[in-house]
């Protein structure tokens, strides 16, 4: 039998490893509205893990109707209180769930390694949450990126999906690549429309962090990476598929 989980203590910072860096809400959100935009639906949007609302206030500009799903009751009061009642909230796991309609656009970011039955979350996405010709929005961390690789050599981590202690403290339980990502979605009966990866990088999140905050990073640089992370998927910082309803296998 697992373990019991306390959500509200893996999103704390420990010692050695932040929960979320700058790079995640400066760089990364506004790359991954980009990757996302040209496949909105019109219509409704649900967001599953919206830790504090920060990725969440992104898509308030193209959608009415948003829903969020936020196991940790902490981080869902501080959502709520920077989003107030723009946004639907629902304290909850994604396994317990119970929402009361099936969504246009259903958005799962750097969630599922967390997961203890991955598939199971992704099969109640494609069996009972997007609506027909609705279009499910997969982000996960890219176990290839080259700042992986690079640790591995360095003799940091054992090998590119490796989870680190410092991980799993915060509830990570797997780390993906493009070939396992689209496994599970697969498995879980779901059809994948779009793969691609979101951002070259090279360098560790905290080592971007130390270099957003002087000038030798400039935008065309960050639309530089992005735009060689189409070409080169799988040595990106996270990767994307973006997935329609498939047949049930149940």
């Amino acid at each position: 039998m697992s373990k019991q989980r306390d959500y509200n203590v893996e999103i704390k910072d420990t010692a050695d490893h932040q929960y979320a860096y700058s790079f995640d809400f400066d760089v990364m959100h506004p790359f991954m509205i980009r990757s996302f935009a040209p496949f909105f639906n019109q219509g409704s949007l649900l967001e599953l893990g919206s830790f504090k609302g920060d990725f969440t206030r992104r898509f308030l500009s193209h959608f009415d109707d948003v829903t969020c799903v936020e196991a940790s009751g902490i981080a869902m009061e501080e959502a709520r209180r920077k989003l107030g009642d723009k946004v639907h909230f629902v304290n909850s796991m994604f396994e317990t769930a119970t929402l009361p309609k099936r969504y246009d656009n259903i958005v799962l970011t750097h969630v599922l390694e967390h997961l203890d039955d991955p598939v199971l979350v992704l099969k109640r996405i494609n069996d009972e949450w997007l609506a027909e010709g609705g279009r499910f929005f997969l982000v996960c961390p890219n176990a290839n990126a080259p700042s992986r690789q690079i640790a591995v050599k360095m003799g940091l981590i054992s090998h590119n999906a490796a989870v680190t202690p410092a991980e799993a403290e915060h509830g990570h339980r797997c780390t993906y690549s493009l070939d396992t990502l689209e496994r599970d979605a697969v498995a879980a009966g779901l059809k994948v429309v779009h793969r691609s990866g979101i951002f070259f990088k090279a360098l560790a999140n905290f080592q971007w962090d130390k270099l957003l905050n002087t000038d030798i990073i400039s935008k065309e640089y960050l639309d530089g990476c992005y735009q060689l992370g189409q070409q080169y998927p799988d040595l990106c910082s996270s990767i994307f598929l973006m997935c329609e309803r498939g047949n049930s296998q149940a």
